[in-house]
């Protein structure tokens, strides 16, 4: 099986709504369509250079996603990257689509000269959990929110 990781294009507006909507009901969350619409065009605008994504792609059909974001950040004189979005459709997981849709996320952030990336993940996410401590370094942070 060939994984194929490409930047997000035009023509995947459909297929990749669908994923991003199950990785959204993963946690329980529903956003309205002028969110997906508004989402996709700034992550296939090329002159939105912070919002970005890639995707995995098996003969033609996406099965993963992944959204990451540049930012500036007050302890560093580059950006740093977030990735705030990733999934693979469990028919595909442990097969290496997340490593790999992580690990294009770690070579444009570094072509990008912004070599911090990081994450979050709900601490319940063993599945997740298993690759993420196998290519990074978990935070002892504790994340708090409004």
């Amino acid at each position: 099986m060939i994984i194929l990781i490409r930047e997000l294009k035009k023509s995947d507006f459909k297929s990749w709504s669908d994923l991003w909507e199950k990785y959204l009901n993963y946690y329980k969350t529903q956003l309205p369509e002028e969110i997906y619409k508004t989402t996709f065009s700034r992550l296939i605008n090329p002159e939105m250079k912070n919002q970005n994504a890639f995707v995995a792609e098996v003969e033609y059909k996406l099965v993963g996603l992944v959204h990451y974001v540049y930012h500036d950040d007050n302890w560093r004189i580059e950006k740093t990257s977030y990735l705030q979005d990733l999934y693979a459709l469990p028919e595909f997981r442990n097969l290496g689509v997340g490593r790999k849709l992580i690990e294009a996320v770690y070579q444009a952030s570094d072509d990008n000269n912004t070599p911090s990336v990081y994450w979050l993940t709900e601490s319940s996410n063993k599945t997740a959990r298993k690759l993420y401590d196998r290519i990074a370094k978990l935070s002892p942070f504790v994340v708090y929110e409004r």
